[in-house]
């Protein structure tokens, strides 16, 4: 019984003693897989417009990414729950892998649609465990600067891989920017060896009461932290499906296109480095309705403006406030988990993201058919502003972090 004990001790102290590095591989395997990812996402509807693609099937391109996402989100956590994080990871970098060629090998709508499905699935298995990884390694102290170098990290991919996918089909073709970006895949498989398999101790996720997955939506901070990522995480997807649309009838080229779309990545690193600051002083609730109204309003200005500098502008502005949005919702989503769910908690605000992703681009995809491209981007302003204040509970401003925490 002592050896026990002592054993347990010395791989806690090992555990806590490798968080560095931890850290590094989690961060090395998220820059990559959404390198890969935002070289490809912006060349998907110049792809598919290319091929002869309306405004109703890009929309129908950029909701079918989430579908089956939003079917097995939930059941991703839990399997993250069960088994550790190292073999979804693994699952999830190679079905990318596999995803992201198909658009070189098979040059026809269909494999776009193919890789979409592929991609997005892939994209729950490592994001949810990535979060979840990383939760782990945080303390209650240090877990929003974690989360934020995390989103940090991602917001740097963000805004290269728009740029070079840019520049690698202006120099080549779109198919081959879809195999370069699929190659970097064989990095991140290669890392995903060195994720920790962490199995949280069953006994004390069974000493609670049972409780459906939805049923944690009764938690007020949860709700408020899933809708808030739901309308940040759509209003980005949107504005790099759509937003290429428009910039092509400016006459704007790839490499411009994927240089604004990468200035809204870039803007939301910066105000992550001030994220602890600001939730302390203006509060978590407050700030996440001021990065939306921010997000939604450069919307409904951006179809009165042919002006390059300005669309600029105006990306940098939504990046900026986008960049509160993710790592707040993360932060609050793992801290308002029960014991032994917090890989469930984070597939449900995965499963809330997709919802918002089909629902949206279908919608607009429709209401842009119907009333013309720059309709998307009003509705869009209007439903993010109003969103915004749907989201925002003024009572729970009040609430003290520490209160927040405990719920988990």
């Amino acid at each position: 019984m002592i050896e026990v004990v002592i054993l347990k001790r010395f791989l806690y102290s090992c555990i806590r003693i490798d968080n560095t590095m931890v850290l590094k591989v989690v961060l090395s395997i998220a820059f990559i897989f959404h390198f890969m990812l935002n070289i490809t996402r912006p060349l998907v509807t110049l792809y598919a417009a290319k091929m002869g693609a309306n405004t109703f099937d890009i929309g129908i391109l950029t909701a079918i990414y989430a579908f089956f996402p939003l079917i097995f989100a939930i059941h991703a956590g839990k399997i993250t729950d069960r088994i550790g994080d190292r073999l979804p990871i693994l699952f999830g970098m190679i079905t990318a892998s596999v995803g992201l060629i198909l658009p070189y090998l098979f040059q026809t709508m269909w494999a776009l649609y193919a890789s979409q499905i592929i991609v997005g699935m892939a994209h729950i298995f490592i994001i949810i465990s990535l979060q979840n990884v990383l939760g782990n390694a945080a303390t209650r102290q240090n877990r929003d600067q974690y989360f934020g170098i995390f989103s940090t990290v991602v917001a740097l991919a963000q805004f290269l891989g728009p740029v070079v996918g840019g520049y690698i089909t202006e120099s080549t073709s779109y198919t081959i920017a879809f195999l370069i970006s699929a190659s970097f895949g064989i990095i991140a498989i290669i890392i995903s060896f060195w994720i920790p398999i962490i199995i949280k101790n069953s006994t004390s996720a069974s000493s609670l009461p049972p409780t459906s997955t939805l049923s944690l939506l009764k938690m007020p901070v949860l709700r408020r932290a899933l809708g808030g990522s739901a309308l940040v995480l759509y209003s980005r997807d949107i504005f790099v499906a759509y937003f290429p649309l428009y910039a092509t009838k400016l006459a704007m080229s790839d490499s411009s296109i994927g240089w604004i779309i990468a200035m809204q990545g870039l803007a939301m690193v910066p105000v992550r480095f001030f994220l602890v600051t600001l939730s302390k002083r203006i509060g978590r609730a407050r700030l996440l309705l001021i990065s939306v109204l921010i997000a939604g309003l450069s919307y409904f200005i951006i179809p009165f403006t042919q002006n390059v500098p300005i669309l600029v502008l105006l990306a940098i502005i939504m990046g900026a406030g986008l960049g509160c949005g993710q790592p707040l919702s993360m932060t609050t989503s793992y801290n308002a988990s029960p014991r032994g769910k917090t890989g469930e908690v984070l597939g449900l605000r995965l499963a809330t993201n997709r919802i918002s992703q089909i629902i949206a681009p279908l919608l607009f995809g429709g209401i842009g058919s119907g009333l013309g491209l720059i309709s998307v981007f009003l509705f869009s302003g209007i439903f993010l502003v109003g969103g915004a204040f749907l989201t925002y509970t003024k009572e729970e401003i009040e609430i003290p972090i520490s209160r927040i925490e405990n719920n988990g």
